[in-house]
């Protein structure tokens, strides 16, 4: 009986891991809002790590966390360090900023998985109106395929992206002034 149920275990185990196996390592997960307010308005939100994050959603679940802001206050190396129980440990670095279109981050995370992604915020004119994506891929190495199948990352970040640019909304259209676009 025993053996029956170590081989019924192995097997489930070893059926996980081929699916791991063959899954595809490519992730990506977007998420966009049109918000009243030009680019410019929002491009300095999302283009200084310090001004992110004030509308962060991972910081208000650890808001614990400790951050440390290093290279430039905004644009291409601009770096935001952090390491809570909660976010666990990584890095973003600005490495790519076009005034009013994009901001581009290299995401390092360090624990509680090692991996590498990149982070997109996209800005698209609509009238008097912007469309603001949030958008986070890359390939995930076979530890991440694994949890994958477990948990996504899908489920994990998109309505974190959803809740961050919702509250980036209220930040932008209050009485509060945007920082200048640099």
């Amino acid at each position: 009986m025993i053996k029956k149920i170590l081989l019924g275990l192995a097997a489930i185990i070893a059926l996980v891991l081929l699916v791991a196996a063959f899954k595809s390592p490519d992730f990506r997960v977007e998420r966009s809002l049109t918000i009243a307010a030009p680019p410019e308005a929002l491009f300095g939100w999302f283009n200084s790590p310090k001004k992110f994050d004030e509308f962060n959603p991972w910081l208000k679940l650890d808001p614990a966390a400790k951050v440390e802001y290093t290279g430039p206050e905004s644009g291409v190396g601009a770096v935001a360090s952090w390491a809570g129980k909660a976010t666990g440990k990584g890095r973003a670095t600005i490495i790519e900023s076009k005034p009013g279109e994009l901001v581009r981050l290299r995401m390092d995370w360090i624990e509680p998985m090692e991996g590498v992604s990149t982070v997109d915020y996209l800005f698209k004119p609509e009238g008097g109106k912007t469309t603001v994506t949030w958008a986070m891929y890359g390939k995930s190495n076979f530890v991440g395929r694994l949890m994958s199948i477990f948990m996504s990352c899908e489920s994990m970040c998109g309505p974190q992206f959803e809740k961050g640019l919702a509250d980036v909304a209220k930040l932008v259209t209050t009485a509060k002034p945007a920082p200048a676009a640099q």
